[in-house]
């Protein structure tokens, strides 16, 4: 199993939004960076844990937990002219974008805030603290992932 951490702006979808789900599942697309497609393309399997991370908002931070509930797939978003992350480049025979499917697993009792992560040595290779990465979906050790649990 491997661990993931992944971002989202809260006014756009939230931790409470997926547990609101239909079998607390949501496809996680919209997903336009090269780095982040070929992690859901090609690395995250069913089962792998997430936590799930609220970005641009007055307190980001972890707030949440998920799990991987469909390996990699096209998302379909990228063939639909109305949508937002339409992709005119992008087609069903060579899908540029893939998605990931993911369930909500518990909400966090607090959220463990980007400024008490960066505060923590132990967390110094993790790639959310690092200065200059913006990306909204990267790997957790499962060290990383143990020590941030214990913050809770």
């Amino acid at each position: 199993m491997k661990y993931w951490l992944m971002k989202s702006e809260p006014d756009t979808f939230s931790i409470t939004d997926l547990a609101q789900r239909p079998g607390q599942i949501e496809p996680w697309d919209g997903v336009r960076n090269y780095q982040a497609r070929n992690m859901m393309r090609d690395d995250m399997q069913v089962g792998d844990l997430v936590f799930f991370y609220h970005s641009n908002c007055a307190e980001p931070g972890i707030v949440g937990i998920m799990a991987v509930a469909k390996a990699g797939y096209p998302d379909a978003s990228a063939f639909d002219p109305d949508d937002k992350h339409f992709d005119p480049k992008s087609n069903l025979e060579q899908p540029r974008w893939f998605r990931v499917d993911v369930q909500y697993v518990r909400t966090l009792s607090r959220t463990i805030t980007l400024h008490e992560l960066k505060l923590k040595p132990e967390l110094a290779d993790l790639a959310l603290v690092r200065r200059g990465n913006r990306l909204s979906i990267m790997p957790v050790s499962a060290a990383q992932w143990q020590f941030i649990l214990a913050l809770e």
